[in-house]
């Protein structure tokens, strides 16, 4: 083996392992929190598309704190329409499940 070789093997396994999205988690929690009714993956409906946020936040730093944040604090958001409405929360406490569905969004 090469000095690169074994110099990127040991970085590579060095390298603290990433947890994948799990989509059909978030799907499903997207869909129980009835998300849907104003989001979808890439038309804008009542709200801005997955697709659309992602590439609003994607560039930040803190992307996935700020999702979080978003999706656990009621805040006063302006729908398409111009509408102001309370945003909902998603009702879960598990830190990872929320992780999972920032990722998710991300990932669109």
């Amino acid at each position: 083996m090469s000095a690169c070789a074994a110099a990127l093997a040991i970085v590579a396994f060095s390298m603290p392992a990433v947890a994948q999205v799990n989509a059909a988690a978030a799907q499903e929690l997207f869909e129980d929190a009835e998300c849907d009714k104003c989001h979808s993956a890439d038309q804008d409906k009542k709200g801005p598309s997955l697709k659309k946020t992602a590439a609003k936040y994607k560039a930040k730093a803190d992307a996935e704190k700020l999702l979080i944040e978003h999706m656990s604090k009621v805040q006063m958001v302006k729908q398409n329409d111009g509408k102001e409405i309370k945003h909902p929360i998603v009702d879960t406490k598990d830190p990872k499940v929320k992780k999972n569905m920032a990722q998710w969004i991300l990932s669109h």
